[in-house]
């Protein structure tokens, strides 16, 4: 009764086309983005901006990279940090070596740099898939960073390899504070999760959900299986290129191929397991869980060794975390393979017969 959509009538294409067709979800997401927008940066502190919001908002914009391949088109990969490293090295050479480059739009660029990059690796999907494919991406995430940290070019010859990032400016403005790239950030993520969100519902979309489904009886049915996977590797390699320029410049504020390792793939994985595979609000979900995981496991061990005085070795404490991510994609798999957005649509269903019994 409370997420009832009876008497929401649809009378016209463009009503029943909505991003949000029922009046319940525009009015909550209306009130996250409100809250985003006006209460958090009113309340949050700049420990808050930097160790947790940012962090969340971009990895949130990297997993719903991997939920377009991995989710959507059913294509396994393990090199989205790779992809976003692409991002990071190709704004940074953009800003240094086109004279008076918009911030913004080498961010753009990066992303199409990243998504040329995508679909050359995306073409074995062609051939392999699965296991194999996840190998092949893999591939990619060794080769790719190796290449970034030993061709001297991309990062200008820098001796360290660790290279500073270029001030985010746009329209003389500079982002030097942590409220200020906060919001930047949440900007950019907002529009493009909402781009995402209407690219998944359109043809394109729905080729991407019959190829995952079965890549055989989608060619059968017209869908022409190579455009479909090269736009699923392109478009994923995009929104991961432009997530590793902000974790670049608004976040991290160095470019390095270190930060971008196969354990940031390996933690986008998780984000989309544990949050939902083939859901945009999974790919929040998840990047949330991830992210405020290690701050709840450091309260939880220095309440255990301060109130309850549990004392733990060090060999527990430093791999506790590892130890939780492990069991947590173990309980996810076997109890609720959809994730956590799963949990949610079954809390919608039963708000739709509330009060009554389901």
């Amino acid at each position: 009764m409370i997420y009832r959509e009876a008497g929401q009538f649809k009378t016209s294409y463009e009503k029943d086309a909505a991003i949000f067709p029922i009046r319940q979800d525009r009015i909550g997401i209306a009130i996250i983005l409100a809250f985003a927008f006006l209460v958090v940066p009113l309340v949050a502190t700049p420990y808050i901006f930097t160790a947790i919001l940012t962090p969340f908002l971009i990895l949130a914009l990297a997993a719903i990279g991997l939920n377009i391949l991995t989710g959507y088109c059913g294509q396994l990969s393990l090199g989205t940090a790779a992809f976003m490293a692409i991002g990071a090295f190709a704004s940074y050479n953009f800003m240094l070596r086109v004279p008076g480059m918009p911030i913004l739009v080498a961010f753009v660029l990066s992303g199409l740099i990243a998504a040329l990059v995508g679909m050359v690796f995306g073409l074995p999907s062609l051939r392999i898939r699965g296991f194999y494919l996840a190998v092949t991406t893999l591939a990619a995430q060794f080769f790719i960073v190796w290449c970034l940290a030993k061709v001297g070019w991309f990062s200008n010859y820098s001796a360290s390899g660790v290279i500073t990032a270029q001030e985010v400016e746009i329209l003389g403005y500079a982002f030097t504070t942590a409220e200020s790239r906060y919001m930047l950030v949440l900007v950019i993520v907002s529009l493009m999760a909402l781009a995402a969100k209407n690219i998944v519902r359109s043809n394109t979309g729905r080729s991407w959900m019959a190829v995952r489904d079965m890549d055989v009886a989608a060619e059968v049915i017209g869908i022409r299986l190579m455009p479909a996977k090269l736009t699923a590797f392109a478009i994923s390699s995009f929104y991961c290129g432009v997530a590793g320029a902000l974790y670049a410049y608004l976040y991290l504020g160095t470019v390095e191929p270190e930060a971008y390792n196969l354990d940031l793939s390996f933690r986008i994985l998780f984000m989309i397991i544990i949050g939902g595979v083939g859901s945009i609000l999974g790919s929040f979900l998840g990047s949330a869980f991830i992210t405020l995981l290690p701050v709840f496991l450091s309260l939880v061990v220095g309440f255990l060794e301060t109130t309850v005085h549990l004392p733990l070795s060090k060999a527990i404490t430093s791999n506790l975390e590892l130890m939780t991510f492990g069991a947590l994609i173990i309980f996810f798999l076997i109890v609720e393979p959809h994730g956590l957005a799963r949990l949610w649509q079954i809390a919608k269903e039963k708000l739709r017969l509330w009060p009554f019994p389901y």
